[in-house]
């Protein structure tokens, strides 16, 4: 099974996950990324048994009106069952590290309002400690300096994502080179640098559900 044939299945099994659960008033939250890509074009072929999503970003958004599924604001939305997501990166634990494609802060309030995060990933993107794929801070501009010297005192070594504004009209600071032991501690702390809007790791606020795409099949994880 390729790569791709992979990340079609673990699309296909999130599908599978919330098909029971579909109400024609739902919206539900869609992330970003290639993985996230391949579940909204999925999630095309039923899109008549749910009402619309709340994207975490506006490439999403745009590939979802593509397919003609409604986009809402998150401001207009009560609640979102379910959201279904990509990762750079997971742990045991489901704690994430995403932000790749600088949608990382979106993607956590997201998160944060849906009842159960699904997160799709191929095996690959499974490590024992995270850190190996550079955590993605999003930092007000004028903070950029300022935030990437307290960056380096936890021990990393941070480089600006050239060239990259978030949609939300910040920078993307790339902090290399983390063993990051205790994802949740590490979260709280580059949370508490004056300048930073979010940072990549989603520890506080993990993953339920990890449908893993493996050379032998989809493999359903949740939190140990």
């Amino acid at each position: 099974m390729t790569q791709n044939e992979r990340k079609q299945a673990v699309a296909h099994a999130a599908l599978d996950h919330i098909l029971p659960h579909l109400e024609n008033d739902m919206i539900l939250g869609i992330g970003t990324g290639s993985t996230a890509n391949g579940f909204i074009d999925a999630l095309a072929e039923i899109k008549n048994r749910f009402d619309g999503a709340v994207a975490s970003s506006e490439s999403s958004a745009e590939r979802l009106r593509t397919h003609g599924i409604p986009v809402y604001d998150l401001n207009t939305v009560s609640e979102l069952r379910f959201y279904i997501d990509g990762t750079d990166e997971t742990n045991e634990h489901l704690h994430l590290i995403k932000g790749g494609g600088a949608a990382l802060t979106r993607e956590k309030i997201v998160a944060v309002v849906a009842k159960e995060f699904i997160c799709i990933a191929d095996e690959n993107k499974w490590v024992d400690v995270l850190g190996a794929f550079p955590l993605a801070v999003e930092v007000i501009p004028m903070a950029r300096s300022y935030v990437g010297r307290e960056l380096v005192k936890l021990g990393s070594d941070p480089i600006y994502r050239e060239g990259v504004v978030t949609d939300n009209g910040n920078i993307i600071l790339d902090a290399w080179n983390m063993n990051i032991i205790n994802p949740i501690e590490v979260e709280q702390a580059i949370n508490q640098i004056t300048g930073v809007v979010a940072n990549g790791l989603f520890a506080i606020r993990p993953a339920d559900l990890l449908l893993l795409g493996t050379s032998s099949g989809v493999k359903s994880l949740t939190i140990q």
